[in-house]
């Protein structure tokens, strides 16, 4: 997935009230939406460097919006709502081996009337979870914080395989340079729990990594998801 425009550099001043992030540019002071609504644990130091894109629309109350913040040498994918949108070029690009063969790809799959899955690729569902957290040397972790939805979609997934679906967690690591992927168990212990309870029942789990830079974010190729 390339930005379509050029994205601007800066260095972090702050993120609050979870949507708004000041940026310095140049001499300048910005003020960029934070489509991320996570805890973005390990993001957030004052200097880090970061790219933000810029759209002129009217009727946007931010022209800016962040997307990039470098952390220990590494660019870190950070706007959840490109997600989606990277897995899908993915997807139709062949870029991940387990969907090469698949026909038809049908993004926000509706599986009942409170579940939505991110994707239906033939009977495989495809629930995509953004990871952002590295804590460790080349280890990606999920999840940055307690997260009761992604709990919800685990036991949903289980539920999937009685209507012969084959369900998939894809852990999408927008994370450059990095080589394995581990459930934080220490942040939701109850996710991990699930997790295991998920993949005992037959669900599958898989960890991609992404290239990132100031051009373009895809994915490069699947990780090993290590400590299970």
């Amino acid at each position: 997935m390339k930005f379509t425009s050029t994205l601007i550099k800066g260095k972090l001043i702050k993120r609050y009230k979870r949507f708004f992030t000041d940026i310095k540019v140049n001499n300048q002071i910005i003020t960029a939406h934070c489509p991320n609504t996570g805890s973005m644990m390990g993001l957030l130091d004052k200097d880090n460097e970061v790219w933000v894109s810029k759209i002129d629309d009217p009727k946007r109350k931010l022209k800016y919006t962040l997307e990039i913040i470098k952390v220990n040498k590494n660019l870190i994918g950070v706007n959840t709502h490109r997600t989606n949108r990277i897995v899908e070029h993915g997807l139709n690009n062949k870029f991940i081996y387990e969907f090469k063969k698949v026909k038809s790809i049908k993004p926000e799959f509706k599986f009942s009337k409170d579940t939505r899955f991110d994707f239906l690729c033939d009977k495989k569902i495809i629930e995509v979870k953004n990871v952002t957290l590295t804590r460790s040397n080349k280890i990606a972790e999920f999840p940055d914080a307690v997260t009761s939805r992604g709990t919800k979609h685990l036991i949903k997934l289980v539920d999937s395989m009685k209507k012969k679906y084959d369900p998939y967690v894809l852990f999408l690591t927008q994370i450059h340079d990095i080589e394995y992927f581990k459930i934080a168990k220490d942040i939701d212990y109850n996710y991990y729990k699930n997790y295991l309870l998920a993949k005992k029942a037959g669900v599958n789990f898989l960890a991609y990594k992404c290239t990132v830079n100031s051009k373009e974010i895809k994915i490069e190729k699947k990780i090993k998801i290590i400590n299970e």
